[in-house]
């Protein structure tokens, strides 16, 4: 019978070494793979200028152990710092750095010369100095970090590099604001809202488009047509094309943001702006023909966008304008009133109306209402202690709030003063008037206000009258 071996085969005992190998290296914590380790980051540095823009920068340190790769990632980063601006007459800094050079020998000879910058060289992060007087320059190696790439550049100069700051402040992130106004986001905080107004309008005048709420972004609207689009602000006043007047195209300011209103002879208008929109704005459009159809669209964060939907829902936009409440939607091409289907009125016992004549009552009228149109009067319906008369529009002067093409307009009493007529044409300045719940929303034509005939005249005067409302 055979004995057993007293030592282990080769190829066992080779197995048996490489796993003791193994067990010790791990034991030790000695890895041949994967990168060493970076140290905290440092502060960082003061800013390397003094006014105006400069750069700061931290460091870190790669610690590995023999047989590991290097970290990855950077060792420096550098940011952007923004000071208070130079004073006016300050040296630039690149010239300050040219200036160094000023007599000094240089091109191995003992010449000297007067140094200024050289913008024409390949490499903008090189300190490239023209010789005054002299038609050549010289490379003085690179320029100081924080040095601008080039006049009213954005990029600044680092490590030879010309770099831009990304919206985390770091240079050469590459970081950029989502749509949302996040830097780095994926649009994923706000919503797109884009949409066309279609309504072709019953009348010449003021339509309302749509609000464009507090908080909207990269707001863009368009239309081809000869109309004209006007923004009003949040609180009533005309940013643009407002009171019949035709704004120029250029840069205004509103709600915080630069709106930029361009138009040709296409005829094309838009209107752009980055926001984000520090209050509603109301846009309209200012009716001369029949509308094509007005694109906008801007972004809105999540949480604006249900009020803003409710409010849009609320007043009907941008697919129609509001109805009044309690009456039933009629269709824009309902036949008006005839004479035969209006009740006959019997003549009221009522007393005179007061002397309404006037430029101050015309005036105080048209400064202090919500609306004023030119609108005819189709009937007039007594209930309870007012006078409603169911009126159609045909030109508006002045709204802030949509019209329909006809409307329900109230008069206090029985006997409202003055006394529209039915089948005929009046100029009215009237007010908006809601109930604290909201139940009743009603447009107000006040005891002894402004109700007169229409005329050319009358017409001319209530122009002239918007112009002289108080700012």
């Amino acid at each position: 019978m055979d004995s057993a071996p007293l030592f282990p085969r080769p190829r066992l005992f080779q197995n048996l070494l490489l796993f003791l190998w193994a067990l010790l290296n791990c034991g030790l914590g000695v890895s041949a793979q994967g990168p060493g380790e970076w140290t905290p980051w440092v502060s960082w540095t003061r800013c390397s200028s003094s006014c105006g823009r400069g750069v700061s920068v931290r460091s870190r340190r790669c610690l590995r152990l023999p047989g590991e790769e290097p970290c990855w990632g950077d060792s420096h980063e550098y940011r952007l710092c923004r000071l208070p601006d130079c004073p006016p007459g300050a040296v630039p800094f690149r010239d300050l750095q040219c200036a160094l050079y000023n007599g000094r020998p240089v091109l191995g000879t003992q010449k000297t010369y007067q140094w200024v910058p050289f913008h024409g060289a390949p490499n903008q992060c090189d300190l490239n100095c023209l010789a005054e007087g002299h038609a050549f320059y010289h490379s003085f190696g690179r320029v100081l970090d924080g040095t601008a790439c080039s006049p009213g550049a954005q990029g600044v100069c680092v490590a030879g590099r010309c770099l831009s700051a990304g919206c985390d402040g770091l240079l050469g992130s590459g970081a950029l604001e989502d749509r949302c106004g996040r830097c780095g986001g994926a649009n994923d905080s706000c919503l797109f809202v884009q949409r066309v107004f279609r309504d072709a309008g019953a009348f010449a005048g003021y339509w309302n488009v749509t609000l464009i709420p507090e908080g909207a972004r990269h707001i863009r609207v368009e239309h081809r047509s000869r109309n004209h689009l006007a923004l009003m602000g949040g609180d009533g006043r005309y940013v643009l094309n407002g009171d019949w007047a035709v704004s120029p195209p250029g840069t205004y300011e509103a709600a915080g943001t630069h709106v930029v209103y361009t138009r040709d002879t296409g005829p094309q208008e838009t209107l752009q702006a980055a926001g984000p929109t520090s209050h509603d704005l109301l846009l309209q459009v200012l009716l001369q023909e029949p509308n094509p159809g007005i694109e906008f669209e801007f972004w809105l964060p999540r949480e604006r966008y249900s009020p803003f939907q409710a409010r849009v829902q609320a007043l009907g936009w941008p697919l129609r304008q509001p109805q009044p409440r309690g009456v039933e939607p009629q269709p824009p091409a309902a036949p008006a009133v005839t004479p035969a289907r209006t009740p006959t009125l019997a003549p009221d016992p009522c007393p005179p109306c007061p002397d309404t004549r006037g430029r101050a009552h015309r005036l105080l009228h048209y400064c202090g209402s919500d609306f004023v149109f030119q609108a005819r009067v189709l009937g007039r319906h007594r209930q309870a202690q007012e006078t409603r008369y169911e009126v159609r529009i045909q030109l508006v002067y002045k709204n802030r709030s949509p019209l329909r093409a006809r409307e329900y307009v109230w008069a206090p009493g029985h006997c409202p003063c003055p006394m529209l007529a039915p089948h005929r044409d009046y100029l009215m300045a009237v007010q908006r008037l809601v109930s604290p719940d909201g139940t009743q929303d009603q447009l107000l034509l006040p005891h002894a206000g402004y109700a007169r005939p229409w005329s050319p005249a009358e017409d001319s005067r209530i122009r002239l009258t918007a112009r002289r409302c108080p700012s």
